[in-house]
C-alpha cells in the first residue's frame, strides 16, 4: 500500500466526523475533519512527514523551514522537518501564533524561522484559507517570504482559490473528495 493510500485511510478512520458541526469560519458542514487525530499519531506523524517532504521537494521549494499556524501545523511541520533528517538536506521547523505573546521575546514566530530562503507554510486542512493566509502575513512582517502552502486535506471550499489569488501555490496532499467526503 502507498503511504498516500495509508494516510488516506487513517485520516477516514481517526479524523473524519459526520453530524452537525460548525467549523471555526461559521459556516455549518455535515461532516468535521479533526486532521490532528491523524498527525498527532505515530503513524501519521510517519505518514506525514513522508508525503510533505516529497511533495516540496517535487515543487521544487528548497525551504529552510516550514511552519504555520499554531497548533494544527505544528505537527505537520514537525513531521516534515523529522522526515527531512533522514532525507537531507534537512528543513527546520516554526510555528506562528494568531497574535504576538506580550511576554519573553514578544515573538509571533517561534522555532527555526529564517528570512534567509522562502519558507513553506504548512496546514493540516485548508477550508477557507484563513489560517494559511494569517501564518503567511506573519511571515512577511517578519520580513520573510513564502515559496508556497502545503495542506494535508483540502476541504474544496474556495481556501485553495483564496490563497492562490494571493500569488501562492497551493498543494494538497489529499481532497475530502479523495476521503470520499462531500
Amino acid at each position: 500500500m502507498s503511504d498516500r493510500t495509508a494516510l488516506e485511510r487513517l485520516l477516514t478512520r481517526r479524523s473524519v466526523r459526520h453530524g452537525d458541526f460548525v467549523l471555526s469560519s461559521g459556516k455549518r458542514s455535515r461532516y468535521y475533519i479533526d486532521a490532528r487525530l491523524t498527525t498527532m499519531s505515530a503513524e501519521g506523524l510517519g505518514l506525514v512527514g513522508r508525503l510533505g517532504l516529497a511533495a516540496i521537494r517535487h515543487e521544487g521549494w528548497n525551504p529552510p523551514a516550514v511552519g504555520g499556524l499554531t497548533m494544527g501545523a505544528d505537527p505537520v511541520s514537525y513531521a516534515i522537518a523529522r522526515a527531512s533528517a533522514d532525507a537531507p538536506p534537512p528543513i527546520d521547523a516554526f510555528s506562528v501564533r494568531k497574535t504576538a505573546k506580550e511576554h519573553g521575546t514578544g515573538r509571533r514566530i517561534e522555532g527555526n524561522f529564517t528570512t534567509e530562503a522562502p519558507v513553506v507554510i504548512v496546514e493540516d486542512v485548508i477550508t477557507t484559507g484563513a489560517s494559511a493566509l494569517l501564518a503567511i502575513e506573519a511571515v512577511l512582517e517578519a520580513g520573510g517570504s513564502v515559496a508556497g502552502v502545503l495542506a494535508v486535506v483540502d476541504r474544496e471550499e474556495g481556501g485553495k482559490t483564496m490563497i492562490e489569488a494571493g500569488g501562492y501555490r497551493v498543494v494538497a496532499i489529499t481532497t475530502m473528495s479523495r476521503l470520499g467526503v462531500s
